[in-house]
């Protein structure tokens, strides 16, 4: 199954700082050997915002070339307002992103990775598939 994966994914494994192997690194690394990582625009965005080195924000950019971004399509926006609103009635609260994650997930059938424990409450009420991490 094809994977989205979540900007709190890849900020653990794009970090400049260390070498990181944790199992979240590690269970990326795997879905992206297996040709499932799924890019979509607003994380790729979330990626890039707040590099400010310009060197740094190129080689980034160019790395991340190797994901192009499923397409949004309107009914995606319509749905993540949807999922935001039933959400939002049982009082919980996510991001817009997070909700276009959720809808572009459930409408190309894909699973969600993330470390973001507020789409364990959203799968509630969201039938979102959460990716489980296998490779540790």
């Amino acid at each position: 199954m094809k994977v989205i994966v979540d900007t709190s994914v890849w900020s653990l494994a794009l970090r400049r700082d260390k070498q990181d192997f944790s199992g979240p690194v590690n269970e990326l690394r795997h879905i992206i050997s297996d040709h499932r990582a799924q890019m979509i625009g607003p994380i790729r965005q979330e990626i890039l915002s707040g590099i400010r080195k310009k060197d740094q924000f190129n080689m980034l950019r160019k790395h991340l070339e190797s994901f192009p971004d499923l397409p949004v399509l309107t009914e995606d926006y319509v749905t993540a307002a949807e999922y935001f609103n039933r959400c939002c009635s049982k009082g919980i609260q996510g991001s817009n992103t997070d909700f276009l994650i959720c809808a572009m997930a459930v409408r190309n059938k894909f699973s969600i990775y993330t470390t973001d424990k507020d789409f364990d409450l959203f799968s509630k009420y969201i039938n979102i598939i959460l990716h489980k991490a296998v490779h540790f």
